[in-house]
């Protein structure tokens, strides 16, 4: 799996997370959400995503987007 996917399939297991932890335990944790939605988005824009750096540093194999 490159570094691209593994950041995408992070991104959304931590959504549908945070939506599970929205529903059964408070609704505060839909601010969760709004980070990684808000994260997602500026990594689109900056190239920086600290999730990327994470993976990279554990040994993920490159990808062609970070």
């Amino acid at each position: 799996m490159t570094l691209d996917r593994s950041v995408l399939a992070f991104a959304g297991a931590m959504v549908l997370l945070s939506v599970v932890l929205t529903v059964l335990v408070h609704p505060y944790f839909i601010w969760f959400t709004v980070f990684v939605g808000v994260n997602m988005i500026q990594s689109a824009f900056t190239g920086f995503c600290p999730a990327a750096m994470i993976f990279k540093a554990l040994g993920v194999k490159p990808g062609t987007a970070f």
